[in-house]
């Protein structure tokens, strides 16, 4: 291919690409699906993912998810279906990939969730038996100035669904929202979580994927104003065959924003895959920032394959601290001689080991019963596994 002297038009047969995105905040946004080019699985974010089981998530027509919803809590909150026409659509933030657009192209209405709740409040949003066949949803989730408490939504059963969850924490609020996937193994999952965080606001994050063939989520989060802070968390425990992936994004967007990024996970079985990746952006306006995030992967069995790629861009130069940490491997030697010297079988240190390594994230949870289930589920699967050096 050459250039001519006299103009700018390429000769040959074909036009230059466009250089690679390098970074999370330079993806294009939009709202149209027709927007975004067909994804061909080589691209930065979706290159660890196997399109190859979700093309029809990505391309095709999708229906208007008619989710049965089951709803409990003790909060000042209402749930009810809008039109996609509300004004309140779209607030939080604009889909940045193929799968959150075709959702945003694609779904009739949104279910609402307008919450105001105390200290001690918490609300659950049951999700059940999507469909079999491709479709799309779309949840807001409205917490009002200075609320408390905890908002819990809650998937099981059959899915094949991509959707956008939009969460907009007012000022002086400070909220823990747990999105929990137990989804059947069949069930296919991807969901995208835009997030904005008002002034002095707190945001506890939770994502917590323990059932599906295939399940991301990929939550932003918006630090828009002066003193906004989030805790992003997350727990992922994919079983042989399975792929569990989060991408995580965090905007420091203001003055003296907080975030602290802490996911784990625990692969098992042959062809267990999980993959992690966590892009902080500390924005011009930034200063004063105070950011950190990790990602620890322990490997219980042979044949699995974890993936953790840490990012961070600064364009502040007056910041408190930023870093990030990434691990993956196998048991620690010195964990386990520590307790079969105290005459614990090594079967059962393994097991002590593991399910030690999980529970920071699940005590995280505001919700006694729920962190109990959560715990007896994760040592169910422990227990099942092989434990393999």
């Amino acid at each position: 291919m050459t250039k001519t002297a006299h103009d700018n038009r390429w000769t040959g047969h074909s036009a230059p690409t466009a250089p690679p995105v390098q970074s999370r905040s330079e993806r294009p946004r939009s709202f149209n699906v027709l927007d975004f080019p067909r994804v061909r699985g080589d691209e930065p974010d979706w290159k660890y993912t196997p399109v190859g089981k979700l093309q029809d998530l990505l391309t095709g027509p999708l229906e208007d998810a008619r989710l049965q919803i089951e709803s409990s809590g003790t909060a000042e909150s209402e749930l009810f279906w809008v039109d996609r026409s509300d004004p309140v659509i779209g607030g939080a933030g604009t889909p940045e990939d193929r799968a959150s657009a075709n959702a945003w192209s694609h779904f009739g209405r949104a279910l609402h969730l307008s919450y105001a709740g105390a200290a001690g409040d918490v609300t659950t949003v049951g999700r059940h038996s999507v469909s079999s066949e491709p479709t799309a949803a779309h949840t807001i989730i409205d917490v009002a100035p200075g609320s408390r408490g905890t908002i819990v939504i809650r998937s099981g059963g059959l899915a094949r669904l991509t959707e956008n969850l939009e969460i907009i924490v007012g000022d002086g609020a400070d909220v823990t929202i747990l999105a929990l996937q137990q989804w059947s193994d069949e069930s296919v999952h991807l969901a995208s979580h835009f997030v904005k965080v008002g002034a002095d606001a707190h945001l506890t994050h939770i994502v917590i994927s323990l059932g599906g063939e295939l399940v991301r989520v990929n939550p932003t989060i918006h630090l828009e104003k002066s003193g906004a802070s989030t805790d992003a968390l997350g727990l992922y425990f994919p079983g042989a065959g399975q792929h569990f992936e989060q991408q995580v994004y965090v905007h420091h967007d203001a003055p003296r924003s907080r975030s602290r990024v802490n996911y784990k996970g625990a692969l098992q079985g042959d062809g267990a895959r999980g993959v992690w990746i966590g892009d902080v952006l500390i924005g011009a306006r930034g200063t004063g920032t105070d950011t950190y995030e990790q990602n620890r992967n322990l490997l219980l069995t042979d044949g699995t394959r974890a993936d953790s790629v840490p990012n961070l861009e600064i364009a502040a130069g007056d910041i408190v601290g930023a870093g990030h940490a990434s691990a993956t491997g196998r048991f620690d030697d010195e964990q386990l001689f520590y307790l079969k010297a105290r005459g614990i079988p090594e079967l059962e240190a393994r097991r002590l080991v593991a399910l030690g390594f999980l529970v920071e994230i699940i005590q995280k949870v505001p919700v006694p019963t729920l962190a109990e289930e959560l715990i007896a589920d994760v040592q169910r699967r422990v227990t099942a596994s092989s434990l393999s050096d």
